[in-house]
């Protein structure tokens, strides 16, 4: 049996190399960016053992389930951490980031998630990177949700490590990633002796066996067809305009918000300030006495297509996400989310009116 996706030539590191280049003109950053062969657990996890050790105080800002698991890992390489936890319906300011310093002065590492497709919120990272770099802290970025929906500079804000995955906002694969690399966090890495090394986890492997080089020979064979699928994704991206295509996703997100608000039936954003609210994916809060992922369950019965999902773990009860990132930053898909979503609070016996929800929904799209 043959198929095209199975008989393709060899990926070279000329190709592999411009697809690097072309992601970093989308972050607009001049730093290396090494596009790494698995989802973005492998650069995010990679980044901190690479430049974490027992010699590291860490601020570990919690803003979702993601900085939680950064702790972990941070904790693990032996790191002091001090978790800076706020609720999961709000952001981190830039005041409790200096506040935070002030308390434990020795702080050299802080780590941040940019939006949280989980939970809805996203973080003023440009505001909380001037804090940082005030204090010459090492500023790592989970930005794997916030590409492509809003904004993501890591040369203007002061970011050392950047991590983004494209299967979000961007429309893309997930099963490669990227990291942006400055030239500090190299040194960190260089300095640190439990850096990761002939390790998948090895960003260093990367810096010295592929970027030193001059990019000319690959550490291994790439993932062909998650590679042309992410060239494909970021020429999409360059032709559509970057700008636009955030525009759609805060769009979206105005849009759902609205109608949701409109709809009735007790639906509340779980976000509560628009203004924190993450333009890749809109968060509600299920009516009391009513199971989030009975209403999600409802509501996928009708078109199992939508992109509605409950809450994770212990927030499956009281959270319904729209995930309307990628291709689904469109009006056609909030209305459909919205309509379904009403009628499964209609069977609940809740009062909703989906003409007003379509109607806000409509005049929210800018």
């Amino acid at each position: 049996m043959t198929h095209p996706f199975l008989d393709l030539p060899p990926l070279t590191a000329a190709r592999f190399a411009a697809i690097e280049d072309r992601v970093a003109r989308l972050l607009g950053t001049r730093q290396d960016v090494v596009i790494m062969q698995g989802e973005a657990l492998l650069p995010l996890e990679g980044a901190i053992r690479g430049t974490a050790g027992p010699g590291t105080t860490a601020l570990n800002v919690i803003t979702g389930p993601y900085g939680q698991t950064f702790g972990d890992w941070l904790r693990d390489c032996g790191a002091t951490v001090h978790d800076l936890s706020v609720p999961f319906h709000t952001a981190v300011s830039a005041e409790q980031i200096r506040k935070a310093f002030a308390e434990h002065p020795g702080i050299d590492f802080v780590s941040l998630v940019h939006a949280e497709a989980a939970t809805g919120n996203t973080n003023p990272v440009a505001e909380i990177g001037e804090v940082v770099r005030e204090h010459g802290a090492l500023f790592y970025l989970d930005a794997v949700a916030s590409v492509g929906a809003e904004p993501v500079l890591p040369d203007a804000w002061g970011v050392d490590l950047c991590v983004i995955g494209a299967q979000k906002a961007m429309g893309g694969p997930a099963g490669v990633s990227a990291v942006s690399v400055s030239e500090r966090a190299w040194a960190r890495m260089a300095a640190n002796p439990q850096a990761p090394r002939r390790s998948y986890l090895s960003l260093l492997d990367w810096k010295e066996r592929w970027v030193d080089g001059g990019r000319k020979a690959l550490l291994h064979a790439p993932a062909q067809l998650e590679m042309l699928a992410l060239e494909a994704c970021v020429e999409r991206i360059e032709a559509e305009g970057l700008e636009t295509v955030m525009a759609r996703h805060r769009s979206a997100a105005s849009a759902t918000r609205a109608g949701a608000l409109a709809l009735g039936g007790g639906l509340e954003p779980y976000v509560h300030e628009a203004a924190e609210a993450a333009p890749v994916a809109t968060t509600l809060r299920a009516p009391s006495g009513v199971a989030a992922s009975d209403l999600v369950a409802r509501a996928l019965a009708t078109d199992p297509a939508l992109p509605l999902a409950a809450g994770g773990g212990a927030l499956a009860r009281e959270m319904i996400r729209v995930n309307h990132y990628g291709p689904d930053a469109t009006p056609g898909t909030i209305q459909a989310a919205l309509a379904a979503l009403g009628a499964a609070l209609a069977e609940q016996g809740l009062p909703v009116d989906p003409d007003a929800a379509r109607r806000a929904a409509e005049q929210a799209w800018h």
